[in-house]
């Protein structure tokens, strides 16, 4: 009765088992391929606007937005380290059994028993026979190994044993690439991390100002991280994004963007960029300049520096702000991109948040014909406008006007956060090229004393006309015009419809609605050519102006929604820009690499490397003959071996024909 295996026994069998490797490997593919797919070590919120609050919360506690230093993947990592190391410990001693034993006490009955096998008299001693054997087999490229016994001799061959070879380099090489990616994974800081010893910093702050404990020193073993340098600057940190975090990293030398260089297509779309560096370092007799570009990095010391992208090296503005209320004063602001301004108002603050500033914007836009063409709409400005409360809208502000379907506007997107598209706000452009009419007008409908004058003339025309005479439907006309545009200016159509909602019962408010309009409509038209004739312009409306007249009051209905007492015009610049810098220092990539090498030779003696023994057992008959068993075995490609086979049997034939008196097949060929 056997006894069952101990603890031990089993756990071994289980971690050395193929199964559980095959698993692991499944598993580590999969998280491979997810890490592929989904961008990794993005800033928080990007996922969150991608994902949504529900999906973020559930990749976020499954690590994916760092797969490659997620807890769980380094595990299976190290567990397929060892569960890999203790199969081939155990296979190993068989192995080299194998290697070794030319299993040259193989019995007769047992090579007749094989598929392979081939029974061959000769008329020669056995020892001429035996001879014969051993140097078919040699010139076969078999190494051999001879028996003789009292009844029969055995020449036993075996070659291919660098299929054995392929079974340890194909293991040892993942145990090695599995290495060299634990050399270069976040370990270190994991660990630091665990200890107390580190923790990223969340705050959107100067590296200088960081604290000792997000910052890692310049003996770090690995490490991934970027920098934006723009022209003519320098660094000597970069930031290694770290879940909602990041450190910074010191590196060993400074690295200076000297110039940098980017073609555009026709259509504004980046073609190529590349920058010129300088690496300043201490251990340089001077320092060294080299020219960088995608896929050409700078090897320096073991640091990689890539480049990745670019961007806005704060780049200086030119802001003119029109005030779309009265009470705010128009101001102009010099800036520089990544800075904020304050700006005063009569009764509150607000500040400008420069964000980005962009050279080329490509967009797709409709044509007259309706067909849509991909369009540079040229420069523009992107900043957020934040209250004394704190509160926030972001703008993308266009410089040049843009022509929509035949007409001309100046263009802001807003947006309340980064979830949202952008809502535009199209301001007509005027026949000077500018928005002066727009804000006249609008400043006109603000203006009490000269709502009140136009009112007040359109009324008298009207009742004139009418032939009525009476103050009364005068007056209640002449107030019902400057409370509707006052409300209009300053709410929009919501405005006008929330006071018919709340002053009329609902089976009249489609009956007031109309007549509100009509009185409207009358109002802003008497004060729209009160903003002709203030520029000149006499006589009758032209249908360019009636169109402008259209097109300024679909503006001035989303001005109460646009959240911002100012539209920025961005009126010049001077470009900046910033070469974005992949900087990585990846010990562990020649071990993957070494490892890589060990895995494909092993891959490659596993499947084309068989290990093949053939058996020449060779017994003595009577009057110098002898008769010649033949049979042979293989590891892997059985059909390819049985033609092999044939070739050989063919071969002992040949070699032993002038002394063959009979040949008799008594095996299966």
């Amino acid at each position: 009765m056997k006894n069952s295996p101990t603890a031990s026994t089993r756990l071994i069998n289980f971690l050395g088992s193929m199964n559980l490797a095959i698993s692991l490997l499944v598993v580590l593919a999969i998280a491979s391929i997810i890490g592929t797919v989904l961008k990794q070590n993005q800033p928080y919120t990007d996922y969150q606007i991608k994902f949504g609050s529900f999906w973020f919360d559930l990749f976020q506690s499954l690590g994916l937005y760092d797969v490659y230093s997620a807890v769980w993947f380094l595990g299976i990592l190290a567990f397929l380290v060892i569960s890999i190391a203790t199969c081939v410990g155990r296979n190993t001693p068989g192995i080299l059994r194998e290697l070794r034993h030319f299993r040259e006490n193989v019995q007769e009955k047992s090579l007749r028993a094989m598929k392979h096998q081939f029974t061959l008299p000769v008329s020669m001693a056995a020892t001429e026979a035996q001879t014969l054997a051993q140097r078919i087999l040699a010139s076969q490229g078999f190494k051999t190994r001879q028996k003789a016994a009292e009844d029969h001799m055995v020449v036993a061959g075996m070659k291919g044993g660098a299929n054995h070879w392929g079974y340890w380099l194909t293991h040892l090489g993942i145990i090695v690439i599995c290495l060299g990616g634990l050399m270069d994974s976040r370990l270190p800081l994991m660990i630091g991390e665990w200890q107390g010893a580190l923790k990223p910093e969340t705050r959107n702050m100067p590296a200088s100002e960081v604290p000792s404990v997000s910052q890692l020193p310049t003996s770090s073993f690995s490490y991934r991280g970027s920098v934006d340098i723009p022209e003519g600057g320098s660094a000597n940190v970069i930031f290694l994004p770290v879940r909602d975090g990041y450190f910074v990293q010191h590196l060993p030398f400074d690295v200076e963007v000297k110039d940098f260089r980017v073609e555009h297509y026709s259509t504004g779309m980046p073609k190529s960029f590349e920058s010129d560096l300088v690496i300043r370092d201490k251990d340089l007799p001077k320092p060294m300049e080299a020219t960088i570009a995608v896929n050409h990095p700078l090897i320096y010391k073991g640091v990689a520096i890539y480049q990745a992208n670019f961007g806005d090296g704060g780049s200086r503005v030119n802001l003119r702000l029109h005030p779309f209320n009265n009470q705010y004063a128009a101001q102009d602001v010099e800036g520089n991109i990544f800075k904020d301004y304050k700006l005063t108002s009569s009764n509150q603050q607000y500040k400008l948040e420069l964000t980005d500033f962009r050279l080329f914007n490509i967009n797709d836009m409709e044509e007259p014909d309706g067909t849509t063409k991909k369009t540079n709409l040229g420069p523009s400005v992107s900043f957020k406008l934040r209250d004394a409360t704190g509160q926030a809208m972001e703008y993308q502000n266009y410089m040049n006007p843009v022509s929509i379907k035949g007409q001309i506007y100046y263009i802001s997107g807003v947006r309340s956060t980064p979830a949202e598209p952008f809502r535009y706000l199209h301001i007509p452009v005027d026949p000077k090229g500018g928005m002066e009419r727009f804000m006249r007008f609008l400043s006109n409908m603000q203006d009490q004393e000269l709502v009140k004058k136009s009112a007040l003339e359109t009324t008298r025309d009207s009742m004139q006309q009418a032939a009525v005479k009476s103050p009364d439907v005068e007056n209640q006309v002449v107030e019902s015009m400057v409370r509707l545009t006052t409300l209009f200016a300053a709410q929009g159509s919501d405005g006008v419809m929330q006071e018919i909602t709340e002053r009329f019962p609902e089976d009249k408010r489609e009956s007031a609605s109309e007549a509100f309009m009509k009185v409207l409509n009358a109002s802003l038209r008497s004060i729209y050519q009160e903003t002709l004739k203030q520029e000149g312009v006499t006589g009758e409306a032209t249908d360019a102006d009636l169109a402008f007249f259209d097109d300024s009051l679909l503006a001035i209905d989303k001005i109460s929604a646009y959240g911002s007492p100012w539209f920025v015009q961005l009126t010049n610049f001077k470009h900046i820009e910033a070469s974005g810098l992949q900087i990585t220092r990846s010990p562990g990539k020649d071990v993957v690499y070494f490892g890589s090498v060990m895995l494909i030779i092993g891959v490659f003696l596993l499947f084309y490397v068989a290990h093949r023994r053939i058996w020449v057992w060779i017994k003595p008959l009577e009057n110098d003959q002898s008769e010649i068993v033949l049979a042979g075995s293989t590891n892997r490609n059985l059909p390819e071996f049985e033609h092999y086979f044939k070739r050989l049997q063919e071969t002992f034939r040949q070699a032993m024909v002038h002394e063959v008196k009979h040949v008799s097949s008594t095996g299966s060929d």
